[in-house]
């Protein structure tokens, strides 16, 4: 082990060395992964905003890939040869993560593979994608939409023996229903006499995406709010949700995603979560030298919380009962993020048809 005290680590890595927070990276590419594993991350997670990001990236690799696979699958068309591609990028990145998923048994070193946006209102469908993900190789972790319906496929795949980790979740509520969904297929594997192993399920909230909304929201209802306060919205809600998940003694993890400032990760740190900025806020991070002082049971300033408060919209998000699982879908962030993830879907099977039906 490195001889270098503490106080000389750079941030990102002096949390890791001395609090039960760790570092995913934001990310399934590669090359930004192997950077931020040398930045101390030990898993990484993808949506087929990033996969399609990903894959656009870099035509020198995937140009050729996906006219390969259109040779080698003549009847495939634009959707199946586009998904091929993200298994390919999600198995490639599993394969860096596997000295951190043998260090901690299985709890890290995940690699996370969205399923398919358009299945989201079928939770046979979601299940059945997950288990197939699933087998691409032994550290993957599933995401699955935080919806009613998402939720119950979870709870099933689980139970399957899938990991999970959940997504279009930006709530507490959300984040606690999942908990407790996955606490149920764990009690009913124990219960059927199925093999004990460690899932490593993590319950992601998209912090920067409530603040999002909650800015988009108060401008819509032409409310003003003091400024800087929505940037503490996300935080809150990470906040509560490993609160209650630490009270109720869940043994999945929160995540925290869609950084939109280093406050999403300073303010948890000391927490046994995870955090998963993309590898610019790494990077950001570092060179600023944010401190990485425990800060997950310091509780968001009493005047700040109170200003949240009186907004509608924040106490559905943050509240433990603020909204059903029926409501789920149909919050606004969750509208949104949908939407860009069907479209993202859209965008990669336009890329793989100009690849294989070119232009004239």
């Amino acid at each position: 082990m490195s001889t270098m005290l503490e106080s000389d680590l750079a941030s990102l890595a002096r949390a890791a060395a001395t609090t039960p927070t760790v570092l995913w990276n934001d990310s399934a590419d590669p090359d930004e992964l192997r950077r931020s594993i040398a930045f101390g991350a030990v898993g990484a997670t993808c949506n087929p905003v990033i996969a399609f990001a990903a894959i656009k990236k870099n035509p020198e690799v995937w140009v050729p890939r996906l006219r390969e696979l259109a040779a080698e699958h003549p009847t495939w068309g634009e959707s199946e040869l586009g998904w091929q591609a993200v298994k390919e990028l999600s198995i490639a990145a599993a394969q860096l993560l596997e000295p951190a998923f043998a260090e901690s048994g299985g709890r890290n070193g995940r690699l996370s593979i969205q399923t398919d946006p358009r299945l989201h209102r079928d939770a046979d469908a979601l299940v059945a994608q997950a288990v197939e993900f699933s087998q691409l190789a032994e550290n993957i972790i599933v995401k699955i939409p935080a919806t009613a319906t998402g939720i119950a496929a979870m709870e099933e795949a689980a139970y399957r023996g899938v990991s999970i980790n959940a997504t279009l979740s930006f709530t507490v509520p959300q984040a606690v229903a999942v908990g407790a969904a996955l606490e149920r297929a764990l009690d009913r594997r124990a219960a059927d006499g199925l093999p004990e192993q460690e899932f490593g399920h993590v319950v992601t909230i998209m912090g920067g995406r409530l603040d999002d909304w909650l800015k988009k929201w108060t401008a819509d209802n032409r409310i003003l709010v003091t400024p800087g306060v929505l940037d503490w919205a996300g935080v809150a809600a990470l906040k509560h949700a490993h609160a209650v998940f630490t009270e109720r003694g869940y043994r999945s993890r929160i995540l925290s995603a869609a950084f939109r400032n280093h406050l999403q990760w300073a303010e948890l740190v000391g927490g046994d979560l995870v955090v998963s900025p993309p590898f610019d806020w790494q990077a950001r991070i570092n060179e600023n030298a944010i401190p990485a002082d425990d800060r997950i049971d310091v509780p968001v300033a009493p005047e700040i919380l109170a200003e949240l408060q009186r907004l509608s919209e924040f106490r559905r998000a943050y509240e433990i009962d603020g909204m059903a699982p029926s409501e789920f879908a149909d919050f606004g962030a969750a509208r949104t993020t949908l939407r860009q993830f069907l479209e993202a879907d859209a965008q990669l099977d336009a890329l793989v048809r100009d690849v294989i039906v070119p232009p004239a």
